[in-house]
């Protein structure tokens, strides 16, 4: 019998829970239930390589495909403690010239973090940027579908979890290499490259077509001139 091991991608079906209530599924009808919007998708991972949290990776390995498994992870291995400095008094002209009016347990975003806010007195607004499952332990009950093993499946899963999106690419297999053919993604690239080899075993490149770069830089030009106009 086969079972799963680190960096093997692997498609999931999961229920997670904290203090018996459903905080977050893949499978469709359980969804509906917390979210009615929301559309249910595969969760593809591979493990060992941080893509759940720590207590859910660690669980994922030595298991059967298609067996039903439960894990209970303490808050240290999920989302972490909460932190009585994350909780802030923020003056609330920072609200209202954002055209916002902040009432307890409204959700907002501020600074580029996710923050609730807990109550709104006079002119401060106490904010908790704590994630909402800090200090809680979490249950999955969860499903092991299938292991991947066709590379660009794979290579395509770590596009949606990296960047949100997918772009071409071509693989050489001769010379193990993953070559994208979007000139956009060589900063984001440089990020990730050690970790896309890492984890599929090929080389990642950007291949760049001298005439469409040649074309990018005339814009860009064009642009710089139109700017200092």
């Amino acid at each position: 019998m086969e079972l799963t091991k680190k960096n093997d991608f692997i498609e999931i079906e999961y229920l997670g829970k904290t203090e018996g209530d459903v905080f977050d599924t893949n499978i469709s009808e359980e969804l509906k239930k917390i979210n009615p919007e929301a559309t249910a998708k595969p969760l593809i991972v591979s493990i060992g390589q941080q893509m759940v949290i720590p207590g859910f990776d660690k669980d994922l390995e030595g298991k059967e495909l298609g067996k039903k498994y439960t894990v209970k992870i303490e808050a240290k291995q999920a989302y972490g403690p909460r932190k009585p400095e994350l909780i802030r008094l923020i003056p609330k002209k920072i609200f209202t010239e954002q055209n916002m009016n902040p009432v307890p347990g409204m959700t907002i975003s501020l600074d580029n973090n996710i923050a609730k806010v807990v109550s709104a007195s006079g002119g401060r607004i106490m904010v908790d940027f704590n994630n909402p499952l800090a200090g809680k332990e979490l249950e999955f009950e969860y499903i092991i579908k299938r292991k991947l093993t066709d590379l660009k499946e794979k290579v395509n899963a770590l596009q949606d979890f990296f960047f949100r999106k997918q772009f071409e690419f071509e693989i050489d297999e001769e010379k193990k290499k993953i070559v994208f053919k979007e000139i956009q993604l060589v900063p984001i690239l440089k990020m990730f490259r050690e970790k896309f080899q890492e984890m599929l075993g090929y080389d990642v490149e950007i291949f760049v077509n001298k005439a469409k770069k040649e074309d990018n830089q005339e814009k860009e030009k064009q642009e710089n001139e139109t700017n200092n106009l």
